[in-house]
C-alpha cells in the first residue's frame, strides 16, 4: 500500500482541479469535497469525467452489508474497520440511511454509531440519504461508491434494507452480506420476499445468544436450500457471528476472502462490474424519466462507452426529445 498523503491545510483544496489524482492524493478533505460535488453537480462534464475515471480504476473490494435496523450492522462494520486497519488496509465506509421527509438528509446518521479515530487518515466514514430509493441506494450513493473504491483498499457499504429494497446493494457490492438477527422472524420474512437469492454470505448476528442463534442459522440454511441459492458455482455460507465478542469474525473474514478469490477467477469480477454498470445507467434513467423514458432509452445507441458518460448522453437526448 502506498504511503498516505498528508492532510492539506483547511482551504488549500479550494482551487485544485477535481480529478482522480487530486482526490487520491488530497486526503480526507479532497474525498469529502468530491462526494459533496457528487451530490450537487450531477451531470456536469467534469464530474462525469471524474466518475468514469474512477469506474475504470476501481481497486477496492466492495463489501455490502444489508439487513433490518438494529441487526448489528454498525457493530460489525466497526469490527471490520479495526481489523482492516490492523492489517494495513485503508477503509471507506458509506452508510446509506432512509431520508428525512423534511430535509432529504440521512435520517439515522450512522456516523454517530461509528467508533473510528477522526485523526486516522486511513479511515473515511460518510452517511448518505437513500432519497427516493427507500432502503436502497440513490444515484448519488452509487457514484460515491464508485469514487471511494478508486481511492481506498476496502469499501464497506451499509444499508438499511426492508424487503426487496435490499436488492439495491447488489448494484455496487462485490460481496453482498445479509445480516439476520436471531428470534426476529427475519429468515421467514426474507424467504417470502425472495431476498435469499441476493446474498453471497449470510450472517446470523448476536451469536452470543447461543441456542437461539443456532436455531436461526438452521432456519436460514433451510431457506437457502429452498431458494436454490448459489450462483456461478458459489455456495452461500451461513455464519453465526458476534461482533461484540469477536466470535465468528475469523470465519466471516475467511468467507469474504474465499468469495473474493471466487470473483477473481475466470473473469467473474469484471463480468459482475460490467453488469452493474449497465444497471446503473438503466436505474438512473428510470428514476429520472420513468419506465416510458427507460423504454425510449433502450432504443438509443449512445456513442459513449463509459457508464456515467453514457448516462449523461442518453439523458441529454431524452430531454431534447431525440429518439
Amino acid at each position: 500500500m502506498p504511503p498516505l498523503p498528508a492532510e492539506p491545510a483547511p482551504g488549500a483544496q479550494a482551487r485544485d482541479p477535481l480529478d482522480l489524482a487530486t482526490v487520491r492524493t488530497g486526503g480526507k478533505r479532497a474525498v469529502a469535497r468530491a462526494l459533496a460535488y457528487v451530490e450537487t453537480a450531477r451531470g456536469r462534464p467534469d464530474l462525469v469525467a471524474l466518475l468514469d475515471a474512477a469506474a475504470r480504476s476501481g481497486r477496492a473490494h466492495v463489501l455490502g452489508l444489508t439487513g433490518p435496523p438494529g441487526v448489528g450492522k454498525s457493530t460489525l462494520t466497526n469490527a471490520l474497520v479495526q481489523r482492516a486497519r490492523a492489517a494495513g488496509q485503508t477503509v471507506a465506509v458509506l452508510a446509506v440511511d432512509p431520508s428525512s421527509r423534511r430535509t432529504g438528509g440521512a435520517l439515522l446518521g450512522d456516523r454517530a454509531r461509528m467508533k473510528t479515530d477522526p485523526d486516522d487518515r486511513g479511515v473515511f466514514v460518510r452517511s448518505m440519504a437513500a432519497r427516493d430509493r427507500l432502503g436502497g441506494l440513490s444515484d448519488d450513493s452509487i457514484a460515491a461508491v464508485v469514487l471511494l473504491r478508486a481511492v481506498y483498499d476496502l469499501v464497506i457499504v451499509e444499508t438499511v434494507g426492508v424487503g426487496q429494497s435490499e436488492a439495491d446493494i447488489s448494484l455496487v457490492a462485490d460481496t453482498v452480506v445479509l445480516c439476520i438477527q436471531p428470534a426476529s422472524g427475519d429468515s421467514l420474512q426474507f424467504m417470502k420476499a425472495g431476498v435469499m437469492e441476493l446474498p453471497d454470505i449470510i450472517v446470523v448476528t448476536k451469536a452470543d445468544m447461543a441456542e437461539v442463534a443456532r436455531r436461526a442459522a438452521s432456519e436460514v440454511a433451510g431457506a437457502l436450500s429452498l431458494s436454490g441459492s448459489g450462483a456461478h458455482g458459489w455456495t452461500v455460507p451461513v455464519i453465526r457471528l458476534s461482533a461484540a465478542t469477536g466470535e465468528g469474525l475469523a470465519a466471516f473474514e475467511a468467507a469474504c476472502a474465499s468469495h473474493r478469490a471466487h470473483l477473481d477467477a475466470d473473469g467473474r469480477r469484471a463480468a459482475l462490474r460490467a453488469e452493474q454498470e449497465e444497471k446503473w445507467v438503466e436505474e438512473a434513467i428510470r428514476v429520472r424519466f420513468g419506465t416510458h423514458g427507460l423504454a425510449r432509452a433502450r432504443r438509443l445507441m449512445p456513442g459513449a462507452t463509459t457508464p456515467f458518460a453514457r448516462e449523461a448522453e442518453v439523458a441529454a437526448r431524452l430531454t431534447s426529445g431525440q429518439d
